[in-house]
């Protein structure tokens, strides 16, 4: 029995008809998101979810039976952990009368088994795990972003804030419109009102009347302010973000590159060619070493004059 679960399993054929699995529960909940559609059909769409529940149900139990006299081997894995906790809450639903106060938290179990899709395509599970690794670098980036900021958004609202009150009266409205311009959303038409004075540009008669700004122009100042803080919130703290994801994304290509070499040489080991795969390793990190030997050589020959 676990040779069999465990051969079926990894199988193509299983793999791709749980993909097709869950693509139509991706069409089911799309369908249920139209009231009449699913009022009219509720029959079938009952039909579809409660199939896919059991198709659902049976896959964990093949996997778990796959793993043979260690089943909660099955639970090392983080991904099986998601998959059995969405099967479970939709298995439970039925039995736990909880009223309609926690309706929309039973719908979401049900919309969460698309997410699932992320489990059965490897490429996926890798972008997420890449997110997830630069998440303690994205904290420095983010504290770095927050500083830029808080630091142009209170010089905005010293500079700004009586000639555009819409938007930076106060600090929190002024990093709210900042926010506004570093995703470049209209961008230009926030620099132009203090350019020009809000009487002559932006401000609709009744925007005058309601916040009575008083119109000052800055056509040099605003100019620098705003295209300063797109270069550097866009241009530069944002492609940050992006560098952190590519070097978590590199560490885990690494790491499956590894995963699979160790899979490879216990199903077909070649002692020849792995003995020439481990030198050239070997001779990258004595490169790595050697790089590092001479430049505290350097350093410290710098340093002895």
């Amino acid at each position: 029995m676990q040779s069999f679960c465990s051969n079926l399993s990894r199988s193509n054929f299983f793999n791709q008809f749980i993909i097709g699995t869950i693509l139509l529960t991706g069409v089911v909940v799309g369908a249920q998101t139209y009231k009449d559609f699913a009022e009219e059909n509720v029959t079938v769409l009952n039909f579809l979810d409660q199939t896919i529940l059991v198709i659902f149900t049976i896959e964990a139990l093949i996997k778990i039976l796959a793993e043979g006299h260690r089943p909660f081997n099955y639970f090392k894995n983080p991904w099986n952990v998601f998959d059995f906790a969405i099967v479970a809450a939709c298995l439970l639903e039925p039995f736990l009368q909880l009223g309609g106060a926690f309706l929309p938290i039973l719908r979401l179990a049900r919309i969460l088994r698309v997410l699932r899709l992320i489990t059965a395509i490897p490429k996926l599970q890798l972008l997420v795990t890449c997110l997830l690794k630069s998440l303690p670098s994205m904290f420095y980036v983010s504290i770095l972003l927050f500083l830029l900021f808080y630091v142009y958004g209170a010089m905005a609202v010293f500079l700004f804030g009586e000639n555009d009150p819409i938007h930076f009266r106060n600090l929190q409205t002024s990093i709210l419109s900042l926010f506004r311009v570093v995703t470049l959303e209209d961008w230009t038409d926030v620099m132009y009102i203090n350019m020009y004075g809000s009487n002559a540009y932006g401000y609709s008669a009744d925007d005058l009347s309601k916040w009575n700004p008083a119109s000052s122009q800055s056509p040099l100042g605003a100019a620098i302010f705003f295209v300063s803080f797109v270069l550097i919130g866009t241009m530069i703290v944002l492609n940050l973000v992006i560098g952190v994801i590519m070097n978590s994304m590199d560490e885990s290509n690494e790491e499956i590159s590894i995963k699979q070499e160790i899979e490879r040489r216990k199903n077909k080991p070649e002692p020849v060619r792995d003995g020439l795969h481990d030198l050239h390793n070997r001779m990258e990190e004595l490169s790595s070493e050697m790089k590092i030997i001479k430049k505290m050589i350097e350093d410290q020959t710098q340093s002895s004059k």
